[in-house]
């Protein structure tokens, strides 16, 4: 009797698959009055373009919810750890889309420093009541990928994460208005990337 195999590249494919989507962390689903706060530095306040064209304001747009740009150009992690408190009270989010850490790399904090940060910003998100998305910001290098603390932090904390947008981004100079910061296409590719990550994670229906 003649038996077919699948080829072992396709076997190979799935199992990458099956493990990214099993190994992939949820969100609660959010409410059409929840508020998004969009928390980070200068890419979330969208330096670079009109404030109608920053992540947040097309993320808005893709999702129809509430969300609140709160970047801070120019902010450290140690900044926004202690800015992030009354912003948590004064909106009640019901999800937080955190992005901070790159101007620490800027000005070569130690990763460690950064994590610990990181780590208690989220736990300040989670001790809220609210959920977190993290989003991962990239090595201080030509080609860098994400530091690999941003994914260790969202095993840590079962969140989901955005890893690869930044990075990606800041390899195009064709989404860039400078050296640092994107330009028009770039936001628009950094909140659709986010925008399909609350999807997969359950986020948004």
């Amino acid at each position: 009797m003649k038996t077919h195999t699948i080829p072992g590249l396709f076997i190979l494919f799935i199992s990458i698959l099956c493990l990214s989507s099993c190994s992939s962390h949820k969100l609660p689903t959010l409410k059409s009055d929840d508020v998004i706060l969009a928390f980070g530095d200068s890419l979330t306040a969208g330096v670079g373009v009109q404030k109608s064209e920053s992540y947040p304001t097309v993320l808005a747009q893709l999702t129809g919810l509430q969300v609140i740009n709160a970047g801070v150009t120019g902010e450290t992690t140690t900044e926004g750890l202690k800015r992030l408190p009354e912003l948590l009270n004064k909106y009640k989010p019901g999800l937080v889309i955190l992005l901070e850490g790159g101007n620490d790399v800027l000005q070569k904090v130690p990763e460690s420093q950064i994590k610990a940060n990181l780590a208690k910003m989220i736990q300040s998100i989670q001790n809220s009541g609210s959920a977190v998305l993290l989003v991962g910001a990239p090595e201080k290098k030509l080609f860098g990928n994400s530091l690999e603390l941003y994914a260790e932090l969202a095993n840590e904390f079962n969140i989901p994460i955005e890893e690869d947008i930044v990075a990606n981004l800041m390899k195009r100079l064709s989404m860039k208005s400078d050296y640092v910061h994107f330009n028009q296409q770039g936001y628009q590719a950094m909140a659709e990337a986010i925008y399909k990550q609350l999807i997969s994670s359950g986020a948004i229906n």
